[in-house]
C-alpha cells in the first residue's frame, strides 16, 4: 500500500515514516504541500496522511485536490489543531478521519488500517447503485452530488444501508437515531422516511407492511 505522508516537522515525519515502513507500507514523506500536490499529479496513493499547517499548500488544499480530482485516496488529517471548527472543515471536505497530535504511532497505524480496509478494492468509497455514504462526515452522495439530508435522515439511511435486505422495525430505527433518549410515538420514523424519500433520487427504501422498512437494492437499480 502506498502512503503519502505530509508533515513539516522533520522528527515527527521521520519517526512515523519509520513505523509505517516497518508495518509494510511504501511511504513517501514530504514537508511541503506544493510538493505533495505535484506527487499526486504524477502518482497514485492508497492513503494520504496530511498535516494541516504545512508550507506551500496546506492540508486542506491537498485534501480538496484529492476529492475534486476523484482520486480514490483515503485521507487522514493528522494535526495539532483540535478545535471543532477545524475538524468540521476537514469532514466537510470529506476527510476520512481526523487524528490529533501527539498520537501514538500504534494508534495511527490502526486508524490507517481501518481506512484502507474500508477503501480497498472500491476506489476509496463504499457505494450501492451510485449512492455513497461518508460515515465520518455524516454525508450521503448520489453520483458525486451531496444530498441535503438532516442528521436524523442520514442516520436513518445509514442504518438501512448498512444491512440491505434486512427489515428494521420502527423501534430499532429509533434506537439507531436517538439511542434511548427519545420518548414519543414511533411514527416519527414514518415522517423521516417520507422526507428521506423526497431527497433520494432513487427509490431504495421499501415499506414492509406491519413491520417496518428495508434498503432495497433491486428497487434502486438504474
Amino acid at each position: 500500500m502506498k502512503v503519502l505522508f505530509v508533515e513539516d516537522e522533520p522528527t515527527i515525519r521521520e519517526v512515523l515514516t519509520e513505523y509505517m515502513q516497518l508495518s509494510g507500507y511504501e511511504v513517501t514523506g514530504v514537508g511541503r504541500g506544493d510538493i505533495a500536490l505535484k506527487l499526486l499529479e504524477d502518482q497514485s496513493f492508497d492513503l494520504a496522511v496530511l498535516d494541516i499547517c504545512v508550507p506551500g499548500a496546506d492540508g486542506f488544499e491537498i485534501l480538496q485536490y484529492i476529492r475534486e480530482t476523484g482520486k480514490g485516496t483515503g485521507v487522514i488529517m493528522l494535526t495539532a489543531l483540535e478545535d471543532e471548527q477545524t475538524q468540521l472543515k476537514a469532514f466537510n471536505l470529506y476527510a476520512d478521519d481526523y487524528v490529533i497530535k501527539p498520537v501514538s504511532p500504534i494508534i495511527l497505524l490502526k486508524r490507517m488500517e481501518t481506512i484502507l480496509r474500508r477503501t480497498a478494492g472500491n476506489g476509496g468509497e463504499e457505494s450501492r447503485e451510485g449512492l455513497v455514504l461518508k460515515q465520518e462526515a455524516y454525508c450521503a452522495f448520489y453520483q458525486g452530488k451531496k444530498l441535503p439530508l438532516t442528521l436524523s435522515e442520514y442516520l436513518l439511511l445509514q442504518t438501512l444501508y448498512s444491512e440491505p435486505g434486512r427489515v428494521f422495525t420502527r423501534e430499532q430505527l429509533i434506537l439507531s437515531i436517538f439511542n434511548e433518549d427519545y420518548i414519543g410515538n414511533d411514527r416519527i420514523i414514518d415522517a423521516h422516511v417520507k422526507n428521506l424519500r423526497k431527497k433520494l433520487p432513487i427509490s431504495c427504501i421499501r415499506t414492509v407492511i406491519g413491520v417496518g422498512y428495508q434498503f432495497d437494492q433491486e428497487a434502486g437499480r438504474i
